[in-house]
């Protein structure tokens, strides 16, 4: 099957808040408990409006069907969606700050097959583009080894609280761009 990437835009919304946490709920199944997992979803795993209205978030199709999202950002948040309270949007400078890449979930029935890394290219492309020199994500456990793959690098490991009291353990990866 062949899939394509376009931007998202505010009518995706609604497909997803459905896609997310079913992503979440299959995918992230080996790396953390059920607690975490549902404590994250609507808050760290959610739908960001602000990276769909900067033009930043993508969506992959396959069939006309959303099977996977991604995106990247020139805001100092670094995870999180709208119900996050803890957000800062303010605009990141390319020449000293980092370009986020954020919020990957792929359709479980779809994983493995390239998405990720699709979009993946995409938003290191638009990062460089906006002359970002550096790339930074917060990534989830089972996020980490395709950011591997990419050539990013652990910087740190640390939990996020979550909502039901809970704690989700995530890594801190960067790399460089092309932009000298």
């Amino acid at each position: 099957m062949s899939f394509t990437l376009r931007l998202a835009t505010l009518d995706d919304v609604p497909v997803l808040e459905e896609l997310i946490p079913l992503s979440a709920r299959e995918l992230q199944r080996p790396y953390y408990t059920e607690d975490q997992i549902e404590g994250a979803i609507g808050t760290v795993f959610g739908v960001d409006t602000q990276l769909i209205r900067d033009e930043t978030y993508f969506v992959c199709e396959e069939e006309g069907r959303v099977v996977g999202c991604g995106g990247w950002s020139r805001r100092k948040s670094l995870y999180g969606g709208d119900k996050l309270s803890r957000r800062e949007n303010a605009l990141l400078d390319p020449r000293r700050d980092p370009a986020r890449i954020r919020a990957f979930f792929v359709h479980p029935q779809r994983a493995r097959r390239g998405i990720g890394r699709s979009i993946m290219c995409a938003c290191e492309s638009a990062a460089e583009q906006m002359a970002f020199r550096r790339l930074e994500i917060v990534a989830t456990l089972a996020g980490e080894p395709l950011y591997t793959r990419f050539g990013y690098t652990v910087h740190e490991r640390f939990e996020l609280a979550l909502p039901n009291a809970q704690f989700l353990p995530v890594v801190r990866m960067a790399r460089a761009t092309g932009v000298p």
